[in-house]
């Protein structure tokens, strides 16, 4: 499955789960598990079982934040996304016996298409086939938070009253688990300073929406062929129901439209979406507002709680690579990614790279 087995065998016990899989699915001939390593927090495998090509995703193993890496979550929402404007996966079954393969864990089918990350598909080099992106990328978020999110079941899905401030609360919380195991010399330079800068210039909210809580471009499968069309949209483990231009403001920050520069964290954000033809943040911002009625205010706000937001995500897997409960590369990194981005919140704080 991988060639880390000392990782990779702490992911799946593939005995018990092929029993478990006759078991809920009926028997297979053909049964192969390979462990997917391009994602950065739920751990994902493709499973064939007969001639069904499925994903599996469990949380990572090892000691994680409270709330963090929710499956369950995932697997409730999309199920109830079926059949609605949101393309979503189909879902299989959810697993919450620990002892199949030592965490809870679902089964969805495997989407046709790619997932996005840092480098640009040769099929989207024109002017016209980037533009697709961004619209989609939009029109993709505009049906997430234009849904009635209670026809579908998911009226108990959250408390939407007071969402950012919870946000706000709740990632001091993150961050503050995650600096507790990283222990840096120094502590996080400007981080008391964001903190109270996001206190006070929190804003009234207006009506809640479903929110996904981690849209960007590497969160949806892109279908093969031009124009570029998102086939699904994925990882919904944050999912709830809270302010849609906090989900605004995430999916901005990982659009890089600035050809001078670097994204603050090149390793996470691409930098091609800076090229000729792609749609710069105003104009997918135009769109968004088009689409769902929802004007984009107090934008350095949304900036600050998402890059805020990044840097808590950040120093989690800086802790779980000192507690080696990964052996993704990029985890190391954020030794130095973790203090960018505060530093790139204090910049923009003071107006320095705000929208």
């Amino acid at each position: 499955m991988s060639e880390d087995r000392s990782y990779a065998d702490r992911l799946v016990d593939e005995r018990r789960l092929r029993a478990y899989l006759a078991s809920e699915l009926g028997d297979a001939e053909t049964f192969d598990v390979e462990w997917h390593q391009k994602g950065h927090s739920n751990e994902t495998l493709f499973v064939t079982w007969g001639d069904r090509d499925l994903v599996l995703r469990r949380p990572p193993p090892g000691e994680t934040a409270d709330t963090a890496h929710d499956v369950g979550r995932e697997f409730r929402v999309m199920s109830a996304l079926q059949g609605t404007a949101v393309p979503a996966p189909s879902t299989v079954l959810h697993c919450e016996d620990d002892s199949v393969i030592g965490s809870e864990f679902y089964l969805m089918e495997r989407v046709d298409g790619e997932v996005v990350r840092l480098d640009e598909p040769e099929r989207f080099a024109a002017p016209d086939r980037r533009a697709a992106v961004g619209r989609e990328l939009v029109d993709s978020l505009a049906a997430i938070h234009n849904l009635d999110y209670e026809s579908v079941g998911l009226g108990d899905f959250g408390d939407p009253d007071g969402y950012l401030r919870r946000q706000i609360d709740r990632w001091k919380k993150q961050l503050q688990w995650a600096a507790s195991r990283t222990n840096r010399p120094n502590g996080l330079p400007g981080r008391d300073e964001v903190e109270a800068w996001l206190d006070d210039a929190c804003p009234e909210e207006a009506d809640g929406t479903l929110v996904h809580g981690d849209y960007k471009l590497d969160n949806v499968i892109v279908a093969p062929g031009t124009p570029p069309q998102v086939n699904a949209v994925v990882d919904w483990e944050l999912c709830t129901l809270g302010a849609p231009l906090s989900d605004l403001g995430w999916m901005l920050l990982f659009w890089h439209d600035d050809p001078s520069d670097e994204p603050p964290i090149p390793e996470l954000m691409p930098a091609f979406t800076a090229r000729e033809g792609y749609p710069d943040r105003l104009e997918l911002v135009e769109r968004y507002e088009n689409r769902t009625g929802v004007a984009f205010e107090h934008p350095t706000f949304y900036l600050v709680l998402a890059t805020y937001k990044l840097a808590g995500v950040c120093e989690m897997f800086y802790a779980r690579h000192l507690a080696g409960d990964s052996d993704d590369p990029l985890y190391a990194a954020m030794d130095e990614g973790t203090p960018s981005l505060i530093a790139y919140t204090q910049d923009a704080i003071r107006g320095i790279g705000a929208w």
